[in-house]
């Protein structure tokens, strides 16, 4: 059905080049599975990992069993049929927000994890100023996750393609269908016009928070390889 009323016109050489992008997807993460769980099995056996690492060792690689899991029922939601919109194929955006949200989870334990081995920590002395500042890292952390988050949603919905224009939408500063959903709490994540809108202002909220973080880190003595680690999160954030 999808192919008759979407992709008709689409060649053998345009099918196998989807395929095959597909295909090398699900290779490469499994490749990513087994160089996270051979290499935990051999220092595991060798008796390396002390009994903390132990425990983050199993957590690291069941995160990534979860993802290829998340992985297969994503990509499940996209093959179903649906006869409300059988003409527009796509995945569920609450599995992709998902899929996406454990792979971020498990690509940040595992660097916090690296680093955590191949640095030393500092001893700082835990001042007023430093805890607020470590306080307020990690509330941009999660602010930057569900904005993140709310990408998968555009992406889902291909709600980046319903207004193309900054900083309004369209003529408006807020679209009028906003909230052309019933019940309102369903606009949050099946209205296009309402995800990109959201995506937007968390958009702006990251950016801003980032900076704010960067401007009070300036006012605090820090390490170098702090003052870097801010520095650099400010030239991302900028970039992105």
């Amino acid at each position: 059905t999808v192919f008759n009323s979407l992709n008709h016109d689409m060649t053998l050489t345009e099918f196998k080049f989807i395929w095959y992008m597909e295909y090398s997807h699900r290779m490469w993460g499994r490749v990513v599975g087994l160089a996270y769980i051979l290499p935990a099995a051999y220092f595991w056996r060798k008796g390396w990992l002390s009994r903390p690492m132990k425990g983050c060792v199993l957590a690291l690689c069941g995160l990534v069993c979860f993802q290829g899991l998340l992985g297969w029922y994503m990509v499940k939601s996209g093959l179903e049929e649906k006869p409300d919109s059988y003409d527009i194929p796509r995945v569920s955006q609450y599995r992709l927000a998902a899929h996406l949200g454990s792979a971020l989870v498990l690509y940040s334990a595992s660097l916090w994890t690296g680093l955590s081995l191949l640095l030393p920590r500092h001893k700082l002395p835990e001042t007023h100023q430093l805890l607020r500042l470590r306080q307020y890292a990690h509330g941009t952390t999660a602010l930057i996750f569900l904005t993140a988050l709310s990408g998968a949603f555009v992406a889902g919905l291909d709600a980046g393609l319903v207004y193309n224009s900054f900083p309004k939408m369209g003529e408006r500063w807020i679209p009028d269908d906003l909230l052309a959903f019933s019940p309102v709490l369903r606009n949050i994540f099946e209205n296009p016009t309402t995800v990109q809108f959201d995506h937007r202002i968390l958009g702006i909220a990251s950016v801003t928070a980032v900076t704010a973080l960067y401007l009070f880190s300036r006012k605090i003595p820090l390490p170098r390889r702090t003052r870097m680690a801010v520095t650099s999160l400010l030239a991302v954030a900028y970039m992105q």
